[in-house]
């Protein structure tokens, strides 16, 4: 399982650092522009700490996969984030639209490829509370 936690906490490095092209892909400078300064203050931020967030949960599988299994706080911990993870997955389906990705071959792929991606990190926490 520790290997899965390492997995899992390199792909969330990698994940928090995509961020940093998600302004310019999107093309937030004329798309927030619409928005209340407040508004597009807020996005901005709360894009910044999702991010960060989604760092420093994949520092800590890399740093302390061990202890997310071994320790009642860690499976604790790992509780938590299989939650997290899971409520993730549940928005993919529920909460965006299936008008971003159907008949568009990039989205589509993309689309699955994160579903899998949540579906596996939802797995391994969870996995982690209940079987350790």
């Amino acid at each position: 399982m520790q290997i899965h936690l390492l997995i899992i906490g390199a792909l969330l490095v990698v994940l928090a650092l995509i961020h940093i092209i998600f302004p310019r892909y999107f093309n937030w400078e004329s798309e927030l522009k619409l928005l209340s300064l407040i508004n597009r203050q807020m996005m901005l931020v709360h894009a910044f700490f999702i991010a960060f967030t989604v760092l420093l949960m994949g520092l800590l599988c890399l740093t302390s996969s061990n202890e997310l299994i071994q320790t009642d706080l860690g499976r604790k911990i790992s509780l938590g984030l299989g939650l997290f993870w899971t409520t993730r997955f549940f928005i993919q389906f529920f909460v965006y639209s299936r008008d971003l990705w159907k008949g568009k071959l990039f989205e589509t792929t993309v689309h699955a490829m994160f579903s899998i991606l949540w579906a596996y990190f939802s797995s391994v926490f969870l996995f982690i509370f209940f079987k350790y």
